[in-house]
């Protein structure tokens, strides 16, 4: 499929709050601001999430205002003991009040409440993100501070809009940046190196529909001393302008086309923890996937309910550059996900 790139500098939405120009950039150059947005303060949702891991155990942070409902969730996933915990405390009716800042290049996101706290804060050279939370696992808390360096040159920006009229998503998703920290759960310290480990940012902001289901995988880490990782998904909006699947070698962007996730079934169900399997229409991302650990879970709460299965397990198979090199890749450890929204 042919992929439309935006390559200027301009609003994200046009003044009926439509994406001005869907597509896909290596950059932040759309810009959105929150006041253009032509929806209820109770269907916007802004969120920063970051997934930090080393294929041995992984945390990830979640800071949400989803309009109605606010969000501070903490995960922890131990890969080798096959065990994970993820704790998610809900706030009702922020209704913009926590500030998300409308770039991911600056500003602060901070938020405190009884037993926790999550702060991600720019600093000189990257990123550095605090979080604590008093009863996290068996009444023990958890907290941690990691820093976030070598954000690569280029990232996936998509601007995506809806088939329902001042519907988006604007999203951006960096991958391979270097992490070193550590993390206090259940009384022990696991510690993060530059060395071996690596974070994701997942940056969204947008207008989305009532009922969702979307999939979404992602991997960073190193290929034969290089920086290497990926970006793959579907059912964020309508994606005929571009697609978010993306290869990152070396700190560069290398577009692909649509990827398929195929996700064994049994007894009509999927089965997230039997292999499953990556295909392309461009024949450029070839993957097997062996689940590890499957972090389900199910929030329902009569009118919202989000059912998510984020699997951690190892890729294998190929990937082909824009150069038409091809990457062999063998257990490089990342997750896929199907995650079903009403919201």
């Amino acid at each position: 499929m042919m992929q439309h790139e935006i390559t200027r500098r301009r609003p994200l939405l046009d003044a009926n709050g439509n994406i001005a120009e869907p597509g896909f950039a290596r950059s932040l150059l759309p810009v959105y601001t929150r006041k253009a947005v032509k929806a209820s303060p109770l269907r916007i949702k802004e969120w920063d999430y970051y997934l930090v891991g080393n294929g041995r155990f992984a945390v990830a942070l979640t800071v949400a205002d989803n309009g109605y409902m606010g969000l501070d969730s903490v995960s922890f996933i131990d890969l080798e003991n096959l065990w994970q915990q993820t704790v998610s405390p809900i706030s009702a009716l922020p209704l913009g009040r926590r500030r998300l800042p409308e770039s991911s290049a600056h500003g602060d996101v901070a938020v405190s409440a009884s037993g926790r706290s999550l702060a991600f804060r720019h600093i000189p050279g990257g990123r550095r993100l605090s979080f604590e939370m008093a009863n996290f696992s068996g009444g023990l808390p958890i907290s941690g501070e990691i820093t976030l360096t070598d954000e690569p040159e280029e990232s996936i920006v998509m601007c995506t809009p809806f088939r329902q009229r001042a519907h988006f998503y604007y999203n951006q998703k960096i991958n391979c940046m270097r992490a070193e920290g550590s993390v206090t759960v259940r009384g022990r310290r696991y510690a993060f190196t530059p060395d071996s480990s690596f974070a994701v940012l997942d940056w969204g902001r947008g207008v989305w529909p009532y009922r969702n289901t979307w999939y979404w995988g992602s991997a960073s880490g190193e290929l034969d001393g290089v920086p290497f990782g990926f970006n793959i998904g579907y059912g964020f909006g309508d994606t005929s302008a571009a697609t978010e699947n993306a290869v990152f070698y070396a700190g560069r962007l290398h577009k692909l086309s649509r990827v398929s996730f195929n996700i064994p079934r049994r007894a009509g169900r999927c089965d997230y923890m039997s292999p499953w399997t990556f295909t392309s229409d461009d024949n450029r991302f070839d993957m097997d996937f062996r689940p590890v650990l499957d972090r389900a879970a199910d929030m329902d709460v009569k009118l919202l309910r989000s059912e998510q299965h984020q699997v951690f397990g190892l890729f294998s198979g190929s990937v082909t550059l824009d150069s038409g090199r091809v990457l062999a890749v063998r257990d490089f450890p990342g997750f896929a996900e199907r995650v079903d929204n009403k919201w």
